[in-house]
């Protein structure tokens, strides 16, 4: 039986949706009907488009709070409405803790995690006037789930944005969901970057149960599962979307055969 996710006539909004997977999650609501406004502090080198439609555009620096309160009024007067709001934006560099002071990992926390809860703040006024509430969507990740060596201040981010996520699904009910998305690793444009080469990427992507990075576009049809009315009952959830996650280590390090167990 083919389950259909029509979002027609909804409105979301993607903070940093114009390229990687932000572009991808942007994509997928256009697919399934959507009004789609993608947020960044410079426009995409080619405007974000799926099955015939484009994304319309509004510059954003998520840093600054006044212009954050300011977007989501605007938005629901040109559209009518604001239905979703996705926290993608986000981002760090690799940086080992002893190699920073407080202040440089304290701007990441800022992005990860502040600039988040600034949106949603304003993305909430908005929709808890409206009958049909809206719903809010984190993006996490992987690393707030595990230690995180050379990224410790955005995994620390990424662990509060799942708990200020699950607070916000208890103190905004029935009005407005709130969920957590946590991806793995993800093929972007700039996969190279991380991970070399086409032998590196695979070589990676051989690390996980599924055999491969996953796709922008597969972020993006969860996270329009979550804000669909199929998932009307989800609110206060994690969905891991990491394709079984990462070999335990000792697996690899382990270098006796253990017989199977002998039957009696």
């Amino acid at each position: 039986m083919a389950v259909t996710l029509d979002l027609t006539g909804r409105v979301t909004v993607v903070t940093g949706g114009t390229r990687g997977v932000g572009a991808g999650i942007a994509r997928a609501f256009l697919r399934a009907g959507a009004e789609v406004v993608v947020c960044a502090r410079r426009p995409p080198d080619a405007p974000v488009r799926a099955a015939g439609r484009t994304a319309h555009f509004r510059p954003l620096d998520l840093r600054e709070p006044t212009a954050v309160r300011d977007l989501f009024p605007r938005i629901a007067a040109d559209h009518g409405r604001l239905d979703c709001l996705v926290n993608n934006a986000g981002g760090t560099p690799y940086r080992l803790l002893g190699e920073a002071d407080a202040e440089r990992h304290a701007r990441v926390i800022d992005l990860n995690l502040t600039a988040p809860l600034t949106a949603s703040l304003a993305a909430y006024e908005v929709m808890r006037t409206q009958p049909h509430g809206g719903t809010v969507l984190m993006i996490g990740s992987v690393s707030g789930t595990r230690p995180s060596p050379g990224t410790a201040a955005y995994g620390a981010a990424k662990a509060g944005l799942d708990s200020l996520a699950r607070t916000m699904a208890v103190e905004w009910a029935p009005t407005v969901r709130v969920n957590t998305l946590v991806p793995g690793m993800v093929r972007t444009e700039r996969a190279a970057q991380h991970y070399g080469d086409e032998a590196g990427i695979a070589a990676v992507g051989a690390t996980v149960p599924l055999g491969r990075l996953a796709e922008p576009d597969e972020i993006g049809d969860a996270c329009v599962f979550l804000a669909s009315d199929r998932a009307a009952y989800l609110s206060g959830a994690a969905l891991l979307v990491h394709g079984g996650g990462e070999r335990p280590a000792f697996l690899a390090a382990a270098t006796v055969n253990h017989p199977k167990e002998q039957g009696r």
